[in-house]
């Protein structure tokens, strides 16, 4: 399993970041210690979570996924073989976290910490990452940026400071963001530059075939500012496998179970992974492994974030590491992408 550099630490995470947050919903706890054994065994030290899942969020599984991992961790003895990553949730109506209003305070992440250190069975978090900024902002596939003056934000210096804080205590190593701007990135990157706080090491945002927004404004500052992308939908929930192809809807499809996920159903989606299928089918290639094996190419991509719900999908997903896209089959995407452009944002 090839590793790569986590930002400027010393850490070295695979290349394949094992996603989790299937498990307490689509996954049993069987399925998830299944799924993480054999990552393992694969040689993958990078798991990714968050106090959110599972998915789709609802206050009844809020923490199973983490609570998962944490039982896994104690039936195994395997913490120190894993660089975990978890998720404190920003700005939010869903008030089964705080008993209030989510926000991205003092007192909401240091609350969020102690919940999550306690259902991972764990001391301290490898990678600890906002899930969504606390401002209004265009983000979760909003294209247009409309700016709210009044807009009463938690500041992103206050936000750092109680993340310096729970790093000094050792009970976070290091900060990530997720689904963030260039402007939030650079912002964070500044403070932390100008006010010694903890310096940003990752963003996780989507990037696929389908979406390769990141590339316009996100890419250069991951390359230049050692801020590697942790790319989240690499298969865009399942679309670029083809299994939705032609208004097909597996049983346990995940668009299938939960159909309010739209952000991949659009007609312009739907066309062009129908091409990409056809470009992976004329050279030999499965649509998944090629899909996959697309964003592990990427120079600004630190780790690419599979889920599976099954271990043929696992093994199929993790196997993508194996595959060199050639020139031709490069040139193919490209065709389709210009035809086609970021059809799911």
């Amino acid at each position: 399993m090839q590793k790569r550099k986590l930002g400027n630490t010393a850490l070295d995470v695979s290349l394949i970041c094992l996603g989790t947050m299937t498990y307490g919903q689509q996954n049993t706890q069987e399925d998830g210690f299944a799924q993480m054994d054999y990552a393992l065994e694969r040689g993958i030290n990078f798991f990714d979570t968050a106090e959110l899942y599972s998915v789709p969020p609802m206050a009844e599984t809020q923490g199973s996924t983490e609570t998962i991992i944490g039982n896994w961790f104690k039936a195994r003895g395997t913490r120190d073989k894993v660089i975990l990553a978890t998720k404190v949730v920003g700005r939010s109506q869903m008030q089964w976290f705080r008993g209030e209003e989510a926000r991205l305070s003092r007192k909401h992440i240091l609350q969020a910490v102690e919940g999550s250190l306690k259902r991972l069975q764990t001391d301290y978090i490898d990678l600890y990452q906002l899930h969504w900024p606390d401002r209004a902002t265009n983000y979760f596939g909003q294209l247009g940026y409309q700016h709210h003056a009044d807009d009463d934000a938690i500041p992103l210096q206050e936000t750092l400071q109680v993340l310096d804080e729970l790093v000094k205590a050792g009970k976070i190593r290091h900060i990530g963001l997720s689904n963030e701007t260039p402007w939030g990135m650079a912002e964070c990157l500044r403070l932390a530059r100008e006010r010694g706080l903890p310096r940003v090491m990752s963003v996780q945002n989507p990037y696929s075939l389908l979406n390769r927004s990141y590339e316009v404004g996100c890419a250069e500052i991951s390359i230049r500012e050692q801020c590697g992308l942790l790319a989240y939908s690499p298969l865009a929930f399942g679309m670029l496998t083809g299994k939705y192809n032609h208004d097909q809807w597996p049983k346990k499809g995940r668009l299938t179970l939960f159909s309010h996920f739209q952000r991949y159903l659009g007609v312009r989606s739907r066309a062009a992974t129908l091409e990409y299928c056809k470009v992976a089918q004329k050279h030999g290639l499965s649509p998944a492994q090629m899909a996959l094996a697309f964003v592990n190419r990427q120079p600004f991509v630190t780790s690419n974030i599979i889920g599976a719900t099954t271990m043929e999908q696992l093994i199929e997903n993790i196997d993508s590491v194996n595959i060199q896209l050639s020139d031709a089959v490069l040139a193919d995407i490209e065709a389709v992408h210009q035809q086609n452009p970021n059809p799911a944002p």
